[in-house]
């Protein structure tokens, strides 16, 4: 493998070539017409544009991209994460034209797309599951039903997709047929699939997902757990691994479980399996995800991998180096994405212009990065700019970390997660580990950053004049 195409944008393109480029396989970076001067664009040996700046013109144009990974003898394409990263007909395509994917091979990424068919996949494995129905219905009568011998409260979920998309709490009887029509027509807006299915509501649950690696020889291994409870809208904000409430034992059956899902669909290459695990520490299969997760880096830390590198080994047919008694857990890993969103303003995407754009350094501060300060906003994709991540010996070590990087964190021109990252870093709920995904919804008000923002504000203008009066009070002798 000597040179690979990366599929994708921002800091997820920069992070694969870095690994790639440690391992002396040269890159090809693709770019729409908006991302012409982006990072990933200078950081790559090649660089293609492949479109106009909506991604439905540029990065989904998965036979496009193919085309240039041909004309450019490229060996591998590595997809990232989004964009066309679990598009199974993309990976076929791929392995058609005798080029790597790099991640499992279509017929996984196919089961794993739809829960429904991950579900059915995984029956026989013995892995539990929250109470629900097998098929995906649309019948409100039948939905009645259902819904009745589970139990109110219920989740309607999209099948095909993810992201919080398709999906509604229903609490009673009354308002199961708006809600189903909502999801239905959610689902197929969002996926053009409108196919749902029902299962009971876990009513605290914590979101903890296993990090999974397989080669094509028969080996699986679990890189331990993420802890990805604290989410807005249904959309993960803060990752940590690994997670405060795992007992040893806990994670041991977790981590099997997770091992015995990719056996079940003969997985190849990097993906999670997501659980959500009751206040009583039941764990539930929730679904796959066929791809390298956004959160990857505090895996990487805590067990001192590089979880690309991995990827590439086993694209090009190579054994796993490692086996799972090789692994243990060393300190602690938390992760704040940097979004350009307005958490003053239900988190809605903030447009501008980076006036500022100073990153934090130092040791345990790692910034997965794919901008640069004078670089605009593109309303056209995901407004995640970076990803913050601290490791430290212990939980506590790496927490002070994390709140000495936000405060060294210097972005002006557009609002961002950072004053989030914050509250949730320095709350009492985080801080002991018990909180679940209810999080932003239990403890959260945008009144309590505005506050925050208002008595830091007030205490550099009160800094201000105190030296200002101290610097009248200095004699000056005039000159003559």
């Amino acid at each position: 493998m000597k040179k690979i195409l990366v599929a994708n944008r921002g800091e997820i393109a920069i992070r694969v070539m870095t690994t790639a480029r440690k391992m002396g396989i040269k890159t090809v970076a693709i770019y729409s017409t908006v991302d012409r001067n982006a990072p990933h664009v200078k950081f790559a040996d090649e660089a293609v544009c492949i479109g106009e700046a909506p991604s439905n013109q540029s990065y989904l144009l998965g036979s496009k991209i193919i085309e240039v990974a041909k004309q450019l003898n490229v060996d591998a394409i590595h997809p990232g994460y989004g964009f066309l990263s679990e598009n199974a007909d993309f990976a076929e395509e791929i392995e058609k034209n005798n080029i790597i994917f790099i991640g499992p091979k279509s017929k996984a990424i196919k089961i794993m797309g739809s829960k429904l068919a991950a579900k059915d996949a995984v029956k026989a494995y013995g892995i539990p599951m929250v109470p629900g129905i097998d098929q995906a219905i649309t019948d409100i009568t039948k939905a009645k039903v259902i819904a009745a011998e589970i139990g109110f409260p219920i989740l309607i979920k999209a099948s095909a997709g993810g992201g919080g998309k398709g999906m509604r709490v229903v609490e009673e009887e009354k308002d199961l047929e708006s809600q189903m029509n909502r999801a239905i027509s959610e689902a197929t807006s969002a996926f053009g699939d409108g196919s749902v299915f029902i299962e009971k509501y876990v009513a605290s649950p914590r979101h903890i997902e296993i990090q999974v690696m397989a080669d094509s020889h028969g080996n699986v291994i679990h890189l331990f757990e993420r802890e990805c409870s604290v989410q807005r809208r249904h959309q993960k904000v803060v990752e940590e691994a690994p997670s405060a409430i795992l007992t040893p034992e806990l994670r041991s059956k977790m981590g099997n479980a997770a091992v015995k899902v990719a056996k079940a669909c003969d997985y190849l290459g990097a993906g999670t399996v997501e659980f959500l695990l009751d206040e009583n520490h039941n764990f539930y299969f929730l679904e796959m995800n066929t791809r390298l997760q956004v959160e990857h880096p505090v895996s990487e830390l805590i067990t001192g991998t590089d979880l690309v590198a991995l990827q590439i080994q086993v694209a090009r047919g190579e054994k796993l180096p490692i086996q799972q008694e090789d692994l243990s857990i060393k300190g602690h890993a938390l992760e704040l994405r940097i979004y350009a969103e307005d958490p003053l303003n239900d988190f809605l995407p903030s447009v501008g212009t980076l006036e500022t754009y100073k990153i934090p350094i130092g040791k345990g501060i790692r910034v997965d990065n794919g901008f640069e300060e004078g670089m605009e906003i593109p309303i056209y994709y995901d407004p995640m700019l970076a990803k913050l991540i601290t490791y430290g010996t212990t939980r506590e070590e790496a927490i002070q970390l994390m709140l000495l990087a936000i405060e060294n964190y210097n972005i002006k021109g557009v609002q961002t997660t950072l004053p989030f990252g914050k509250f949730v870093f320095e709350h009492d709920a985080f801080r002991s580990g018990n909180f679940d995904t209810h999080f932003v919804k239990k403890y959260f008000t945008p009144d309590i950053i505005q506050s925050e923002i208002e008595k830091e504000a007030k205490i550099a203008a009160l800094i201000a004049m105190k030296q200002y009066i101290e610097d009248q009070k200095t004699l000056r002798i005039p000159t003559l």
